[in-house]
């Protein structure tokens, strides 16, 4: 495409300002070869004329609208500043849209204001998309890290980086977020200890600029390592060039770091009472900026934050607490006033009230610190020397020390961190996150901005590198031809500072000189650099130096450069705080420790002290070469990473929210590199085109007979040669195509044209159209409004001329009256006004006369009294003179009188009344120090009683507080004493309530307790609790011996770090002794005669660093010299003996301590022994009890053996008695004792009488007691009650008695033997629960200590309550199940009563009855009946067969042994596959299961209710989790749950859900079990596996939504817009599952687990619950994805999702899944496309909207509209009907809501199972063979 093409009239362009850089025009004609100036338009209407002399002189061309405002700048077209600019500048102040990408580069720009985009739910939505899948966000680029670290393995960084204010610290603090959230683990939890570094970070290295409120002042490198699973392990933090002047000064409206404001804000608390704090302003190191708060910051609770991080991070008290004291020492330290003295030197003034808190705060010496403050030690060869030092250098010298303290602080904080984070196991990769300053430029320029900016020059070369490698990369993967990109190349200016004699090595070179200089320095530079391309020499100064960067050039002030370099701070004071009295302090100067050379070690010979320490001298590096080393460090580090880049923008410079300033910004642009990625971008192919986005989007442009759309690239390459005529403007890749810059705009345009000739074309024919219908239409009704208005018109003319002439008429009357009446009007005014002028004037001349009158007065007294005043002026100054002439006559006198007092005669005649003068005065002199005295005792006395009185008021105020918290709490515990009563009475009515239903039932109850099982409780209570001694006692011992190791231990090892105190304390001793040794030093070693206390050195202030020169004045006497030497030794004789004082008592007291310790031992072994001995005794009573119960169970076998006689007596009577009434007697009699208290059987009693009379009865009994026996036996032992008949009736006919007996007692014993190991299982779990009851009060009582006494009292009244609470819910429990079960006692009584008359008659009727059902029913409820024929059998033993049974009857139960249940659960859970249940009913595993249920019921078998019901919910569990990932499992477990839930209320009894039942399926209920807690527990299981399948559906679908609902092109809308290098398609080109994903999909596979649910035969409500939640997150998701895309808000893809949504609610109608609740689920989706559709114009717009979204927030309709991009022919949405739709919506009622951006993905509705009851009859329900359970029995 040709210049004259490109540029032609109408064609946009830019245009330079100076004021906003760039503006945009139009040309107004076309440009030709050879034209000079070119006439433009500008936006504004202003016409301009740009003179150009060459091609390359044309302006900027302007992109298309459709590419404005898109997500990545290397998508725009013509790629230049103008672009990128107003890019940034549409996103940020159209959309509020603060990220854009840049190629690989993040552009952050700082909105001054709190958005909601950092939210979990935000890093939800980008955790696991791609880097252009959405909008750009500082959490795609840490996603984009975590993603490559977890699946290349590769360690990855994040540089943040930008100007101060930009943003960086908040960026790289929600990255490292990112990581914490998505890399985190709720084992470790070092994540958390991560980001508790920040608030403690920012609080010491944070502080608040003319830029940013809260500027990061150090750079930071922190590495988050990562394990093989890829959860956070642990953290490295490296910093970089501290801000340490800034502890010393602050421009103004600056602040010092944050936490010197924040301990002045929190000095009120206890714990910082020492610290002797007060407001900023009071303080000289934080008033400098006169600024001490910042808007939006509570520095107090910034530090309660601070301290919780602190607490996080395992900083002890004692820690933190010397961290507060040396930083409040150090705000301390700049109050120590140095004031100025003679020669020279400085001073403090003794009433300094700051070093004592200072010296304190630190713990060391006041004296020696006020002496080095104003002094320094010269060493020379022969002496040491003492050199005051002036005003400005000890100030300098203070302000050095406070830096140095800071600082060291600083780094031990920060490797504090470093150890709590170390990472705990192997590292496999780590991301690194780079938070550094960015380029600086300052009217002043530094040595620290030298440094910011020698270290971005670093890593803009490594940036630069990176780019361009990745573009080569591009360029190779794709197969394309390229050549080499000119690129700027900033390694020389880098040369220049590093390198030999490079600027740093310069630097380093002066510092090391005694006389170095800044001057010299410069005039160094000059020399060695002058000439070079990245240093030039300013003009007007020779102290500065101007370096070239890559960004800009940057004039430097070597003023301050050597000394900051050297970063010199006096040994003595260092000396000083290594010898403080704390350990922590002290070991912040600690010395490093020096390398020991082995080799040397044995030559070595040992030196006096003195020699070691002076005899050579090392110099430490400087700042420069530390910062050089640390900084290469850095870049090896990067390099071996893969590096994301964030370069932070600041908008404005006075912190205005979503205010642009494009000067501001294009400069932050050129600094950070953007452009310069824009411009390698621009020099290649910057865009990049799949082949199906070209054939999609370009399709307009093709001829149909060139369309071939199985072969995509062929068509696009013939196409794209036929549109571009040039083949260098584009290259063909194996995957995309490559264009030049403005290839893209020129496509483009031809786009453009092709479809506006087609619109044109359309539009003409539709509006021919419609204007001759609208012309016919105009036309017939032109001629029918003529007819009718031409009537109209003439009827209205002779109206009016009627109307007109009356009117006249009228006029002519009313005119002549108004005159008249308006002239006699004026008239009477005229005469009114001039009467009141002519008073007016009148008035005022009089009050003149009277003035003047009064004036001449007042002027004559007032000349009267400045008359009278200036002759008593001129009166007093005649005295005055007077007095002078009298005074110095006066002095003559005096003078003559002097004299002759000198004379001897003179003084005898004065002497004379002297004496009496003097002792007069003496004795007034004495009067008056009484009366001083006393006056002084009055005055301590009146200030003692005001203080008295001070305190006896805030007593009096306490005491009132008191009483008045004593009087409340006095209320408060009466009350809850009422409320105690009240619950006590309730209670001890229920306990009644309860204890007489107890009676009640147990006088109804007729099974008394058998001796045996008393027996059998006192044995086996005995044998528990001697095990329980047993046990008790071994414990108890073990438990006090390990309690005396552990407490030996601890002593042990509190001595050991007692020991290594006491050393520690003796080495900060010794460096105290050793200063002092020095100074002694220092003075023997001064010249004989010299006098050490008047030693000074007078220096020129040019010479001040020197050591060595200077004149020595000395004078003093060999006695002054003595007396201090002795002194000196005095002082450290006291400090030697002190220290062995104090060793020689810490000595005595560890030997008391040892004594104690082995007097405690030796009474615990007698405790020990007299436990052993107490533990014999009662082992042998418990010995005694268990023989004297063996007696009694011999006994007792005694009374066995005769009741078997008893049953032989019976048996024989038996065989002679009378027929079958005797049977039925025996029974009738069971049932009378029975039913004694509800006489439910008057008709036997006749019976009974007859047999009484004829001595039957007795017989009966005695085979009735025996019979119990003989049931009780059959029910514990739980074998089959037939079995047991036959083997009786045999034992009948044989007459064996015996065996008869021998079977009750094996039967009884094997009943106590299960009891007694059921009741052992019982009292352990009773154990385990008074253990864990105890240990829950233990920790109660240890959190009641805690607390103060009010809040113990409201918590024990709280506990109490809630106590008597649970007791009183148990009883109510208990008496509900005491009441149901003494109602289904009646029941069963009613039951056998019926029972017992039916087999009356019968018996009557039919001369061998048989045993029914019913009697196996009422042997399993412990009723005991007889079964009589055992008396037939054994009265007629001739009868065959034995036992007569009724018609055999399916009970609906199914028995299985108890060793096969393990097998049970296996086939019908575990290894039971839902395709074996195909075809047969529905939930029938369920069944089974219950069948099974209903037969241990029926047997009264409460262990294996209990078993059956834990292993087929144990088997669930199991086999769900197994299978979590397999649907069609857990669907089938979930129907098969829900149904066996459903059965157990079916068939449980209760009113509520029997009454649906039939009467066949009541039949079948429970009668001996309440299974209501199991119920609940299987509905926990239900909603469990509901849970569970709706994360297996989430898994599936999720995937699926954005691709069906979003990106799929099911409506053919799909209009793809050029796409950058974070383009969208270039991350999920490959992905073929996801690109062919439709709507269509997403149905067939809901459609799918329909239908596995509806064949597992799943209720039909839960089928909809989970259809429902699985449409919630389709729009939960399709949402989420449109507010954070902004390439899915425009009109055509809210048609998209409004047909995709109505192909979802036809399949919804089609199974008859849709009602109001899917509706619900579906309206925000629907309200969003219809958001998009909507028109976007005028106020009913924005009615429309309002009224139209009601279940989206505020926040989603802003950011939609924010969003949305319109269609190519449609208008942009103005920010005014934005902020119009923002404020009618700020009037809805939850704030709260409204604010919340995106919609929880992962809300789970709460599940609810609706009973639905089974018709199916368990009776009818037959087991296949396929379930392999041939081992169950049917009943």
């Amino acid at each position: 495409m040709t210049t004259q093409e490109l540029y032609s009239k109408r064609a946009r362009v830019w245009v330079r300002d100076p004021e906003v850089v760039w503006k945009g025009g139009e040309l107004t004609k076309d440009y030709k070869e050879g034209d000079k100036e070119l006439a433009i338009e500008l936006e504004d209407g202003t016409a301009v004329t740009l003179k150009i002399k060459n091609k390359d002189e044309l302006p900027p061309l302007r992109n298309p609208d459709i590419l404005i405002g898109e997500n990545d700048l290397t998508s725009l077209s013509y790629l230049h500043e103008p672009a990128v600019l107003f890019n940034l500048q549409e996103r940020f102040t159209r959309s509020n849209a603060i990220y854009t990408y840049c190629g690989i580069v993040l552009v952050a720009i700082n909105p001054y204001e709190e958005l909601p985009l950092y939210g979990e739910d935000v890093i939800q939505a980008y955790h696991g998309q791609d880097m252009g899948a959405m909008d750009p966000h500082i959490f795609a680029v840490a996603e984009e890290a975590f993603k490559r670290m977890s699946r290349f393995e590769q360690d990855q960084s994040i540089i943040v980086s930008g100007e101060s204010g930009a943003g960086k610290t908040v960026s790289a603090k929600y990255a490292m977020r990112y990581f914490a959230s998505v890399g985190g683990t709720a084992e470790t939890q070092v994540e958390k200890k991560v980001l508790a570094s920040n608030p403690i970070m920012e609080a010491i290295g944070n502080a608040k600029t003319t830029r940013n409120d809260n500027s990061s002042r150090f750079g930071k490198f922190i590495e988050i390592a990562f394990n093989k699973i890829h959860h956070i392990v642990g953290a490295n933090m490296r910093t970089y060039l501290l801000e340490k002047s800034r502890v010393v000064f602050q421009a103004s409206e600056e602040r010092n770091y944050h936490i010197f404001y924040q301990l002045c804000a929190a000095c009120n608390l206890p714990e910082l009472q020492n610290l002797r704090l007060a407001h900023p302003d009071m303080f000289f190191y934080t008033q400098q900026g006169e600024a001490p708060t910042v808007d939006g910051i509570d520095d107090s609770q910034q530090f309660l934050d601070l301290r919780d991080a602190m607490s996080l991070l395992n900083f002890s008290n004692e820690q933190q607490k010397y961290i507060f004291q040396v930083i409040g020492a150090v705000l301390h330290f700049g109050n120590v006033e140095i004031v100025p003295e003679k020669h020279e030197s400085s001073k403090i003034e003794s009433d300094n009230e700051n070093l004592p808190i200072v010296c304190d705060l630190l713990g060391v010496e006041e004296a020696q610190m006020k002496k080095w403050l104003c002094n320094r030690k010269i060493v020379t060869v022969r002496e040491v020397l003492t050199k005051p030092l002036t005003h400005s250098m000890a100030t300098f010298s203070r302000d050095a020390l406070s830096k140095r303290i800071y600082a060291e602080v600083f780094n031990w904080i920060v490797q504090h961190i470093n150890k709590m984070v170390i990472p705990t196991e192997k590292v496999l990769n780590f991301i690194g996150v780079l938070d550094i300053y960015g380029f600086e430029m300052f009217e002043v320029n530094s040595f620290e901005q030298f440094c910011i900016n020698y270290a971005n020059e670093k890593l803009q070369q490594q940036f630069t590198q990176h780019v361009f490698k990745l573009e080569q990369e591009e360029y190779v993967r794709e197969q394309i031809e390229w050549s080499f990109i000119d690129f700027y190349d900033n390694q020389p200016c880098i040369d220049m500072i590093e390198n030999k004699l490079g600027i740093l090595d310069l630097l380093d070179e002066e510092c090391m000189l005694p006389k170095g200089s800044d001057d010299n320095w410069c005039q160094k530079l000059y020399d060695k650099h002058t000439g070079k391309k990245h240093f030039s020499k300013p003009r007007t100064s020779r102290t500065s130096f101007v370096v070239h960067h890559f960004a800009d050039k940057v004039e430097y002030q070597s003023e301050g450069f050597v000394e900051k370099n050297r970063d010199q701070v006096n040994d003595e004071h260092l000396n000083i705080l290594r010898a403080s009295q704390y350990e922590f302090i002290a070991n912040l100067f600690k010395q490093p420790a020096e390398p020991v050379d082995l080799n040397k070690g044995k030559s070595a010979q040992v030196k006096p002290l003195r020699g070691v320490s002076k005899g050579h001298k090392t110099f430490k590096k400087s700042v420069g070469s530390q910062f050089r080393d640390s900084l290469r460090y850095l870049m090896s580090k990067l390099n071996m990473t893969t590096p994301h880049y964030v370069r932070c923008i600041k908008p404005n410079d006075f912190k205005k929210a979503f205010d642009y300033e494009p000067k501001r910004a294009v400069e932050q642009l050129r600094a950070c590199g953007v452009l310069e990625t824009i411009r390698i971008s621009a020099a290649g192919y910057p865009s990049r085109w799949t082949y199906p986005e070209f054939f999609t989007r370009y399709r307009v442009l093709m001829k149909p007979k060139d369309v071939n759309r199985n072969d995509v690239r062929g068509t696009s390459e013939k196409t794209l040669q036929k549109l571009i005529s040039d083949p260098d403007k584009y290259q063909f890749g194996k995957t995309k195509i490559f264009f030049r810059a403005g290839q893209v705009a020129y496509l483009e345009k031809l786009r453009a044209d092709k479809l506006r000739a087609a619109c044109i074309l359309m539009q003409k024919t539709v509006r021919c159209w419609v204007q001759w219908r609208k012309y016919q239409r105009i036309r017939n009704s032109t001629i029918i409004i003529q007819k009718y208005a031409r009537g109209l018109l003439a009827r209205r003319l002779v109206k009016y001329m009627r109307r007109t002439s009356a009117a006249t008429c009228i006029q002519r009357r009313w005119k002549g009256y108004h005159q008249r009446q308006k002239y006699l009007h004026i008239r009477k005014a005229i005469v009114t006004i001039q009467s009141y002028t002519r008073g007016m004037y009148g008035r005022q001349r009089y009050t003149v006369i009277l003035r003047e009158a009064r004036a001449t007065t007042i002027q004559r007294y007032a000349r009267g009294w400045m008359a009278r005043k200036r002759h008593r002026k001129v009166l007093k100054a005649i005295i005055l003179l007077q007095c002078c002439v009298r005074r110095m006559r006066a002095r003559r006198e005096l003078k003559q009188l002097k004299i002759e007092a000198r004379s001897v005669e003179h003084h005898r005649k004065v002497q004379k009344g002297m004496e009496n003068k003097i002792i007069t005065l003496t004795q007034k002199i004495e009067e008056m120090k009484e009366k001083s005295v006393k006056a002084k005792e009055q005055e301590v006395t009146i200030q003692k009683l005001n203080s008295q009185v001070i305190v006896l008021e805030k007593t009096q105020v306490e005491a009132k507080e008191a009483t008045k918290r004593a009087n409340e709490a006095e209320t408060e515990i009466e009350r809850l004493r009422r409320e105690l009563g009240e619950v006590t009475q309730h209670r001890d009515k229920l306990a009644t309530d309860l204890e007489n239903i107890r009676r009640q039932s147990e006088e109804a109850s007729k099974d008394h307790e058998a001796e045996s099982a008393k027996l059998k409780e006192d044995l086996t209570e005995k044998e528990n609790q001697m095990k329980e001694q047993q046990v008790q006692m071994e414990e108890r011992m073990k438990e006090e011996v390990a309690a005396i190791r552990q407490e030996t231990a601890k002593e042990i090892e509190e001595e050991r770090s007692r020991h290594q105190k006491l050393l520690q304390d003796y080495n900060r001793m010794e460096q105290r002794c050793e200063n002092l040794k020095e100074d002694m030093l220092a003075l023997q070693s001064a010249p004989p005669g010299a006098p050490p206390r008047s030693r000074a050195i007078r220096t020129d202030s040019n010479e001040e660093n020197e050591s060595g020169y200077g004149t020595l004045s000395t004078s003093t006497t060999e006695d002054a010299e003595n007396i201090e030497r002795e002194i000196m030794g005095e002082e450290l004789a006291s400090m030697d003996m002190s220290v062995f004082l104090k060793l020689q008592q810490r000595v005595r007291t560890l030997e008391k301590e040892k004594k104690q310790l082995q007097d405690l031992m030796d009474k615990n072994e007698d405790n020990n022994k007299n436990i052993a001995s107490t533990t014999a005794n009662e082992l042998q009573v418990t010995n005694n009890q268990l023989q004297s119960l063996k007696e009694e169970n011999a006994s007792l076998k005694g009374d066995l053996a005769a009741r078997i006689n008893d049953l032989v007596t019976l048996r024989a009577s038996l065989q002679g008695g009378s027929g079958e009434d005797e049977p039925m007697a025996i029974l009738t009699k069971q049932d009378v004792g029975i039913n004694t208290d509800v006489d439910l059987l008057p008709d036997l009693s006749p019976e009974v009488e007859e047999m009484s009379k004829d001595g039957g009865l007795q017989m009966a009994y005695k085979s009735l007691k025996m019979t119990n026996h003989l049931f009780a036996a059959l029910s514990a032992s739980q074998s089959s009650l037939q079995d047991t008949v036959h083997k009786y009736g045999s034992l009948a006919q044989t007459h064996n008695d015996m065996q008869v007996g021998q079977i009750i007692l094996e039967k009884e014993i094997e009943a106590l033997k299960k009891n007694h190991e059921h009741e052992v299982q019982q009292l352990r779990e009773e154990m385990d629960k008074l253990r864990q009851d105890n240990e829950r009060q233990q920790e109660i009582i240890g959190q009641n200590l805690q607390l103060t006494p009010e809040a113990r009292v409201n918590q024990v009244a709280q506990h109490e309550i809630s106590r008597l609470t649970n007791e009183n819910l148990d009883l109510l429990e208990q008496n509900e199940y005491l009441e149901k079960h003494v109602k289904k006692l009646k029941k069963q009584l009613k039951a056998a009563y019926k029972r017992v008359t039916q087999s009356q008659h019968e018996s009557i009727s039919s001369a061998a009855p048989s045993i029914t059902s019913e009697a196996s029913s009422m042997v399993s409820n412990s009723m005991a009946p007889i079964p009589h024929n055992h008396v037939n059998e054994a009265q007629h033993p001739s009868h065959s067969p034995l036992l007569r049974h009724k018609e055999y009857q399916i009970l609906g139960m199914l028995e299985y042994q108890p060793h096969d249940e393990q097998r049970f659960i296996k086939s019908i859970i575990t290894d039971f596959q839902p395709k074996h249940a195909e075809g047969h009913l529905p939930g029938l595993p369920a069944y089974v299961i219950f069948m099974c249920i209903r037969h241990a019921d029926y047997m009264n078998d409460d262990r294996k209710v209990k078993s059956l019901l834990a292993g087929v919910i144990n088997g669930i569990k199991k086999t769900v989790k197994k299978h979590f990932e397999d649907f069609e499992y857990v669907s089938f477990w979930l129907t098969n749950t829900i149904r066996l839930l459903h059965i157990l209320k079916q068939y449980s009894g209760e009113e509520n859900f029997s009454n649906q039942n039939s009467d066949r399926q009541n039949e079948h209920c429970l009668r001996n079990f309440d299974l209501s807690e199991y119920r609940q527990v299987m509905n926990d299981l239900g909603v469990h596996i509901y849970q569970m399948m709706v994360r297996i559906i989430e898994n599936k679908i999720q995937p699926m939504i954005v691709p069906s609902m979003l990106e799929s092109d099911s409506a053919g809308l799909t209009t793809n817009k050029p796409t950058g290098l974070r383009g969208r398609s270039a991350s999920v080109s490959e992905d073929y599952e996801t690109r062919h994903v439709s709507i269509d999909s997403l149905i067939k596979q809901l459609a799918a687990y329909l239908q596995v649910m509806s064949k597992h035969g799943m209720d039909p409500e839960l089928t909809k619950q989970v259809i429902k939640q699985c449409f919630y997150l389709v729009t939960a998701s399709t949402i989420n994805n449109i507010l954070l895309r902004k390439d899915m808000c425009h009109w055509s893809k809210g048609v998209q999702i409004r047909y995709n949504m109505s192909e979802l609610e036809e399949w919804l109608r089609s199974t008859r899944m849709y009602d109001m609740g899917m509706e619900e689920t579906l309206e925000p989706l629907v309200q969003v496309a219809q958001l998009l559709q909507v028109k976007k114009r005028t106020v009913d717009d924005v009615d429309l909207i309002c009224e139209t979204c009601t279940k989206l927030t505020v926040t989603q309709i802003v950011k939609i509209l924010n969003l949305y991009t319109p269609d190519e022919y449609e208008k942009r949405t103005e920010v005014s009907f934005i902020r119009k739709v923002q404020a009618r919506l700020h009037k809805r009622p939850d704030p709260r809501r409204e604010t919340q951006l995106l919609i929880d993905a992962k809300h789970t509705f709460s599940v609810v199972f609706p009973y639905n009851p089974s018709s199916v009859l368990v009776t009818e329900i037959n087991v296949p063979d396929s379930f392999s359970l041939q081992f169950l029995r049917k009943m």
